[in-house]
């Protein structure tokens, strides 16, 4: 009698698994849509050339406004803009320091298409830091640093990316500068500090005097500190705030062209950097693309502002991550 009462149980799981397996061959009968692969349309970023021009400003020794390191390596970043096709402005002033010392500046722009009225304005800051106070002993932290990737590697970038645009063209118009006296801020061993803004000279003068007459940019980008092998580019805040829309752009299309690793998500917090004094005064509104490191006390990598920021944290990964994604950025533009 059990079997009787069982029996009809199992004609209904046959009968459910076969429904079941019906559904299941309609439902691979559909055709499956795949998404093609993202289709890269700017030029191909040459990591080799940017890391040759990372190479050539670090052989100038430290680029501390005034020395004539940072004089000869001015005189060739000027003429290797010149000759990538920019129309070159340069803007030089005397400025007054903390310490009360006079410092001159020399701010180094090239400009494509000139007369476009849609640019986009890429900029990096290629002085280097007078002291490495982030070091152990003071006489070591009184030593200036080469800054091959706390400046150089930003301006390297730049340059191929200059290259780039004289090879291909692009309708927009792009302004690059070369911004001055970025990290001349009082070191940390000064124990009198004075009141005022000591970091990113350069860039507050130009955004309070910009090269054209009331400047303005669709949007900006930074490049700084975009070297180092294992660079995490996160989501700085002023950039949130000012330019979201910018964040957005450039965070998609480095996860589009798979260096999503590069640049992750998260949060980095509010940084004091070039792109700051370009948001206040509406130059355009810009982010900072810059390596942060959660896990750092300091919030920056381990060379940061010592003599070890040299040519050996400089990786050409890093920098074909950084220069593909603004370079697909710009392309993407009409």
């Amino acid at each position: 009698m059990k079997r009787l009462f069982i029996f009809p149980l199992y004609v209904g799981l046959l009968a459910g698994l076969l429904c079941t397996l019906s559904c299941n061959s309609c439902q691979s009968a559909r055709p499956i849509v795949v998404a093609e692969p993202y289709r890269q349309i700017s030029p191909d970023f040459n990591a080799d050339s940017a890391y040759r021009f990372v190479e050539r400003q670090v052989a100038y020794g430290p680029r501390v406004p005034g020395s004539t390191a940072h004089s000869e390596c001015g005189d060739y970043l000027a003429a290797k803009l010149a000759a990538f096709g920019a129309q070159v402005v340069e803007q030089r002033a005397d400025v007054t320091h903390y310490d009360g010392r006079s410092l001159p500046i020399r701010n180094i722009i090239g400009r494509y298409n000139p007369e476009s009225k849609k640019r986009i304005l890429l900029f990096a800051h290629w002085d280097s830091r007078p002291f490495a106070d982030e070091e152990a002993g003071e006489e070591r932290q009184r030593q200036p640093i080469t800054g091959a990737d706390d400046g150089a590697s930003g301006v390297g970038v730049l340059l191929e990316i200059a290259r780039q645009l004289q090879q291909q063209p692009v309708t927009v118009g792009v302004d690059i500068i070369f911004f001055d006296l970025e990290d001349w801020g009082q070191p940390s061993f000064n124990t009198r500090q004075v009141e005022g803004d000591w970091w990113c000279v350069g860039s507050r003068y130009w955004s309070e005097n910009p090269h054209v007459e009331d400047y303005k940019a669709d949007y900006g980008i930074l490049l700084d500190m975009v070297g180092s092998a294992n660079a995490t580019f996160l989501r700085e805040d002023y950039s949130a705030e000012y330019a979201p829309g910018v964040v957005e752009k450039v965070w998609s299309t480095a996860h589009k062209l798979g260096y999503g690793n590069y640049f992750p998500s998260q949060r980095g917090g509010y940084i004091t950097d070039d792109h700051l004094p370009v948001n206040r005064q509406h130059r355009a509104p810009s982010i900072d693309i810059i390596n942060l490191k959660r896990d750092s006390q300091t919030g920056f990598a381990a060379h940061w502002h010592t003599l070890t920021d040299d040519m050996r944290h400089i990786d050409r990964n890093t920098l074909k991550a950084a220069g593909q994604t603004v370079m697909e950025v710009i392309y993407l533009e009409k």
